[in-house]
């Protein structure tokens, strides 16, 4: 090899080494060199979400007064009505039994009545002539005017077995409206048979009336939350139907039972909502309500990512930068968290460098 062979190659070495030390370097300082971040102040809010639904504060379920089938029905549903109005009709399917009981009462109420009117006008007769005491006619009179009233009944008692009312006033196959508001369902149709309410039956729902200007949230929220939550603090609900738009709302009411569904248990929440007239609120649309759990406001904090835990005693810790390079482990007591920030009660102050795990400085994200 000629010399000047020898000198590109010892050239072309020490070029070598230099690069593999200037590369050695470089990584080692990418390796240790870490950005910081100082923990700073900020609003802490947790919060929950309750899923459920909203329905009318009020609602009345109309029922029959009368068993029989449905004649007609002269509302729709989504119609205003007030209390008296007419829903309704129901033509009446009379028990066989019933009605010939019903005759057969009238019939022997008529013999009773001929009887006392033959005794009647017998007595009359004898009174007139001065033959018997007025005591003795009075009674006949009495016994006369009672049969008299019996038949009336017996043949009210058939009219209503047989129509459903006595008379022509329909007071019981007319259904009408016992409340004002709007009917928001009618589950029959004409030709449907329905019953009355009665001690073994609630009867059959003819229509239910709702008033809709005045709505409640009715949702669920976990054990482990309703601790937390304070009667008649203000919430915001939130409709699936209703993009955009949150409707205020109290917390009125917060089980004191609650029920276990899928392993965990739930308890019954329930709010007054308040509406505005820019939007309809149909009954029975789904719902989200946020509920403030705690507010912290103005507390030191860090982001969670920061945060490590010790492996053997799951103590939250962090490092704290105590030099060119160097960082120190920092036991932490913490407070309210929101999922993102979390509250430092002890550990670190305002002014110290806490290191931010997995990202190197930017010098490294420059030369990478």
């Amino acid at each position: 090899m000629s010399k000047r062979a020898k000198i590109i190659l010892g050239i072309v070495l020490v070029l070598f080494v230099v690069a593999l030390i200037w590369f050695g370097k470089k990584n080692k300082k990418n390796i240790v060199e870490f950005e910081t971040e100082k923990p700073f102040k900020t609003t802490i809010v947790k919060k929950t979400v309750a899923t459920g639904k909203v329905i009318p504060l009020e609602e009345v379920e109309i029922k029959p007064n009368i068993a029989g089938i449905i004649d007609r029905v002269v509302v729709e549903e989504g119609a205003i009505v007030k209390a008296g109005d007419l829903i309704a009709t129901v033509r009446v399917v009379p028990n066989e039994q019933s009605l010939q009981s019903a005759k057969g009462r009238i019939n022997s109420v008529q013999i009773q009545l001929t009887n006392s009117k033959t005794q009647y006008d017998r007595n009359k007769a004898l009174f007139d002539k001065g033959v018997i005491s007025s005591q003795q006619f009075e009674t006949s009179q009495l016994s006369y005017n009672q049969a008299k009233n019996d038949l009336r009944n017996a043949q009210n008692d058939y009219q209503i077995i047989k129509r459903g009312s006595a008379g022509n006033s329909g007071a019981n196959t007319n259904i009408r409206a016992t409340a004002s508001g709007m009917v928001v369902e009618i589950p029959v149709k004409k030709g449907y048979q329905v019953i009355q309410a009665n001690s073994f039956n609630a009867g059959t729902t003819i229509a239910t009336i709702a008033d809709m200007s005045r709505m409640i949230f009715e949702g669920k929220v976990d054990e482990s939350e309703v601790g937390k939550l304070v009667k008649d603090s203000k919430i915001e609900v939130s409709l699936g139907a209703i993009e955009e738009k949150k409707f205020p709302a109290v917390l009125t009411f917060i089980a004191p039972k609650g029920t276990e569904e899928g392993g965990a248990v739930q308890f019954k929440i329930k709010a007054d909502v308040t509406l505005d007239e820019a939007h309809f609120v149909r009954a029975g649309y789904s719902a989200n309500a946020d509920i403030v759990l705690e507010k912290k406001d103005s507390v030191l904090s860090i982001k969670e990512a920061l945060l490590r835990f010790d492996k053997k005693t799951e103590e939250p810790y962090v490092e704290v930068k105590t030099g060119d390079d160097k960082f120190e482990k920092k036991e932490l007591k913490l407070g309210t968290s929101d999922g993102v920030n979390v509250e430092i009660l002890e550990g670190v102050t305002a002014d110290d460098e806490i290191k931010i795990w997995n990202k190197a400085s930017k010098d490294k994200k420059k030369d990478s």
